[in-house]
């Protein structure tokens, strides 16, 4: 599926020398009197490895579509990380590298989406939001308000990041995984 560097989009998979890979960051980028250009972070997916590339803005890609799957996550042996297909019982691992930050949201008996390239697994597509419970945080300050002073607060999976102040431990809150960021309270 072919596009214009103009229509690159964080996220997106894209061909580039041959191999998959995912554009981290991009910036449309205009200097004076030039032409423009998008400036872009990608991630070989094959590798792992992290560059930054300049492409032109009529420049044609090729977008990768990669197919998914869905899996459960069953655990981590120190090195891998493994998945099974629900309706085959088939397993596949993945290395901390390959999962990128997706890893520290990983958590037992989790559904989620494995992405594969001609039949070798190299990644997950995290949900777009997830109920956990706050373990650790501050307590609730007195008139505290849904104000720009969030506090951090550590997840169930051990992830930690910034909530309101109304937030108390042991409550259940939804978050968007992708940005690491709080959405809202679970009722």
């Amino acid at each position: 599926m072919a596009l214009q560097a103009n229509d690159i989009r964080k996220g997106m998979v894209l061909l580039f020398e041959g191999a998959p890979c995912k554009v981290m960051e991009f910036r449309h980028h205009t200097p004076g009197n030039l032409r423009a250009m998008v400036q872009t972070r990608l991630r070989n997916l094959l590798t792992g490895n992290s560059f930054e590339h300049r492409f032109r803005s009529n420049d044609t890609l090729d977008r990768v579509v990669l197919e998914q799957q869905a899996m459960e996550y069953l655990y981590s042996d120190g090195t891998h990380h493994h998945f099974m297909n629900t309706e085959t019982y088939e397993q596949v691992s993945l290395t901390e590298d390959e999962l990128g930050d997706a890893a520290q949201w990983l958590m037992p008996n989790l559904k989620i989406e494995v992405e594969f390239y001609n039949g070798t697994p190299i990644g997950v597509s995290l949900p777009s939001s997830m109920e956990l419970t706050v373990v650790t945080t501050e307590p609730v300050m007195k008139g505290a308000t849904a104000s720009n002073s969030n506090k951090p607060a550590t997840l169930e999976n051990g992830v930690t990041l910034y909530v309101p102040p109304f937030i108390v431990e042991g409550e259940k809150i939804k978050v968007n995984p992708a940005e690491a960021r709080y959405m809202e309270r679970v009722k």
